[in-house]
């Protein structure tokens, strides 16, 4: 399916490129979450018009992304679990715990947001993960989960 994108998305492609994906990635996922709309003659004609707005309106949100970023980078947060003796978690730490611990010091970030590479966290120790504000800024953390028996 052909379909203009309305903003930047990762791996498909910046914001007025008309593009052709799958038909259920553009019915279920871009189009209803209105980051893109079907590459129409009256879709394309009125994209052109907006085209400025919606540039203006994308730099907002990059430059705000990236003043969050600033505040945040570097930062670590401390997560308690119970552990066994030998430092494994009875549980996990997961991105939900991560947002949690990061809004009780202020941040609003969601948990789509979370990028955590090894998956959840199931040892006891500071373990790096990063956090993707915007397409193109993304920033690393700190997660220290601490034992408790």
């Amino acid at each position: 399916m052909q379909i203009i994108l309305m903003e930047k998305v990762v791996n498909v492609g910046q914001l007025g490129d008309v593009v052709k994906v799958k038909n259920g990635y553009a019915r279920n996922f871009l189009i209803p979450q209105g980051k893109a709309k079907r590459a129409t003659t009256a879709n394309m004609a009125e994209f052109e018009a907006r085209r400025a707005e919606l540039e203006a309106a994308d730099k907002v949100k990059l430059a705000e992304a990236q003043a969050r970023g600033e505040k945040l980078a570097g930062m670590t947060v401390q997560i308690v679990q119970k552990a066994g003796v030998d430092g494994k978690l009875f549980g996990s730490v997961t991105n939900a715990d991560i947002v949690t611990a990061l809004a009780a010091q202020g941040f609003d970030v969601e948990k789509s947001q979370v990028r955590m590479p090894e998956g959840h966290l199931k040892q006891i120790g500071d373990h790096p993960i990063s956090i993707a504000l915007h397409t193109d800024v993304v920033v690393g953390i700190t997660v220290s989960v601490l034992g408790e028996q």
